[in-house]
């Protein structure tokens, strides 16, 4: 019975020693691993932005007088000619020298933007014509090969913006006729109140259809020349104006597209009308001051897909600045700085980890694309941690690939 003892302890020492020597042996890493891709690449800025009415219209009252409440809220339709708001005269002010003297040269103003914005109409359709005749030119030197493409969508870029610039100035005709006509209304019904001693109600009256976009005066009460009452513009024209750094609107260019998202429906489709020539400067949250500039950017999709959209709302933006077709694509993730040797990435070679040096090229948001140093279908560890190093024996988690 003895000597079975000696074998029981025996083989319980020989089990102890090889546990411990197991769990002295070094176990492989938990990695998680990505395959690299071919594919196009985007390089994009992305940006916050908002939405905002084109062409939008603030009444003000024409002369001092008692301002009636004005029983229009924000989101109300109007119509052209419709009145949003009412002025009851104040007895001195509106019979006085000098009252009368402000009005007549109210009107002369008035009659002068209304010749200038007629002429800005005429000047914008003169340039859209030429636009459009530019583009019948260019499409017909395209079909004969004899120029690029490229100059094409310029010349159609143009146009675009060539019709834009004729709606803003027509829209801004409409407006001078009608303060136009406001203050010659003013100036009638002064100079019939001095001679009658009665001085009617003057009535403010919407210049465009569309929508009350904010209150700007609620209560009645006493109200001077230029005192602003509503602000009006139509919700179906919309504009999103993206706010960047000097050193990304550089590389954005008219025509560039765009892409809309978290404004609480589905991502829309843009293009970047224009970079505004004037920046501004910003403190960011960090308290560092950045140099700014409004990129404006046009909806493409219909109305119907952004209808929810408001004037002011808040919105992402991702602006394409250039496309690598075919591109070695790998996340930022798998990417480090290996010293003075440049960018660098682990790869999973069967249950071994493998440290590659990279050159990379162009980089957009979370991805990059390889220019040497890795093939397509290779495995790459993302995230590597201080426990992979070059050699070292790697278990790659399912699911990641």
């Amino acid at each position: 019975m003895k000597w079975m003892k000696r074998v029981v302890l025996a083989l319980l020492l020989v089990g102890i020693a090889v546990l411990l020597v197991w769990s002295m042996l070094p176990r492989p890493v938990p990695v998680e691993v990505t395959t690299v891709k071919r594919g196009l690449l985007r390089v994009t800025v992305d940006e916050d932005g908002r939405a905002r009415v084109e062409d939008r219209y603030v009444v003000t009252a024409p002369l001092a007088g008692t301002l009636a409440r004005i029983e229009l809220r924000a989101g109300d339709a109007v119509a052209a000619g419709d009145v949003v708001a009412r002025i009851a005269p104040l007895p001195a002010p509106l019979l006085d020298a000098r009252s009368r003297v402000e009005l007549t040269g109210r009107v002369g103003v008035a009659r002068a933007q209304r010749r200038q914005a007629d002429a800005t109409v005429a000047r914008a359709e003169t340039a859209a014509a030429f636009a459009e005749r530019e583009v019948t030119r260019i499409r017909g030197l395209v079909q004969h090969d004899a120029i690029s493409p490229v100059e094409l969508e310029r010349a159609q870029l143009a146009a675009e913006v060539a019709a834009r610039d004729v709606e803003s100035a027509r829209f801004a005709a409409t407006v001078a006729a009608h303060e136009l006509t406001t203050a010659e209304a003013a100036a009638a019904r002064l100079a019939g109140g001095a001679a009658t001693g009665a001085v009617e109600d003057v009535d403010l009256r919407a210049p465009v259809s569309g929508r009350v976009l904010r209150r700007l005066t609620e209560s009645e009460g006493v109200v001077g020349p230029g005192t602003p009452l509503l602000e009006l513009g139509d919700p179906s024209r919309l504009e999103i104006v993206v706010d960047v750094l000097t050193a990304d609107a550089v590389a954005i260019r008219p025509g560039a597209p765009a892409t809309i998202e978290r404004w609480g429906g589905a991502p829309l489709t843009g293009k970047v009308r224009t970079v505004e020539p004037s920046a501004t400067t910003r403190v960011s949250a960090l308290g560092v001051e950045e140099q700014r500039v409004d990129v404006i950017v046009d909806l493409v999709d219909p109305p119907a897909a952004w209808s929810a959209l408001g004037d002011g709302w808040r919105v992402e933006a991702r602006i394409v600045t250039a496309e690598v077709p075919d591109a070695l694509i790998v996340p930022i993730g798998a990417l480090f700085r290996d010293g003075e040797a440049g960018w660098a990435a682990y790869v999973a070679d069967g249950d071994r980890a493998r440290l590659r040096h990279v050159e990379l090229g162009a980089r957009a948001s979370g991805e990059a694309a390889v220019t040497a140093g890795l093939s397509e279908g290779d495995r790459l560890i993302l995230h590597p941690g201080e426990r992979v190093k070059d050699g070292v024996a790697i278990a790659a988690r399912r699911g990641r690939e």
